[in-house]
This record gives structure tokens, C-alpha cells and sequence, in this order.
């Protein structure tokens, strides 16, 4: 296989990258996923963490109210990165061995750009 025909994040991220308060309940994030049919949210924080629908389900599944939690209170902070310009098959390795199914993509400065999910590689590369 030719390296100029490998599939690089930037072809597949989902944008633009939606974010969401730390403060937020987690009601809000659910229902900003919603909103733009998304499993995952970039949380602005410093440094930036993340929320899931995963991390919304266990906080449920705990018998937890969403309506009384904070995004804080189930984000996952030390969030791991790809570059836009990662091949694909690369960024499969990173969520195997992290076993994670959302990454945010950074450019080249390090700001956060978008988001590419287990989802969306699976379907590039199946």
C-alpha cells in the first residue's frame, strides 16, 4: 500500500469539536450529545479533559442523578491526543492499548480541532 493513499485522521474527525463547561451538569452534557449526535465532549478545563456517554451511563448505572452532577464529577482528566495528520491503522493501536474509543485531534500548534471515535475508524477501515 502506497503511504499517500493511507487514511489520516483529518480525513474522518468529526467537526467542529463541541465542547462543554466543567461546571455543566452532566444532564447538560447528555443532552448536548444529543443535540449533535455525539457519545463524547471535550470538557474546557486546564488541561482539557473529556466526557463520554460511558462516563455518563456508569455515573447513572451508580444510581447517581444527573441532575445533581457536575461534568467534573465524571470527566476523565490526562485526555490523550492525535495529531490530525496520524494515520488511521496508528490511531486503532492508541485505542486498542488505551482502550478508549474517543481522541481528540490537535493541529500542528496543539489546539484542539476535532474528534475521531472507534466508531468512525472502524468504518474507514472496514
Amino acid at each position: 500500500m502506497d503511504l499517500n493513499d493511507r487514511t489520516r485522521v483529518e480525513d474522518v474527525m468529526s467537526t467542529p469539536l463541541e465542547t462543554i463547561s466543567s461546571k455543566a451538569t452532566v444532564t447538560e452534557a447528555v443532552q448536548a450529545m444529543r443535540e449533535h449526535d455525539i457519545s463524547a465532549l471535550v470538557v474546557t478545563s486546564h488541561p482539557p479533559s473529556i466526557v463520554t456517554s460511558t462516563d455518563v451511563l456508569d455515573a447513572i448505572a451508580e444510581g447517581r442523578d444527573p441532575s445533581e452532577l457536575h461534568v467534573a464529577d465524571v470527566m476523565t482528566e490526562s485526555v490523550e491526543t492525535v495529531p490530525q495528520t496520524l494515520f488511521l491503522e496508528e490511531v486503532a493501536a492508541m485505542m486498542t492499548t488505551f482502550g478508549i474509543n474517543h481522541l481528540p485531534v490537535v493541529d500542528v500548534d496543539d489546539d484542539y480541532i476535532g474528534m475521531i471515535s472507534s466508531t468512525d475508524v472502524a468504518a474507514q477501515l472496514a
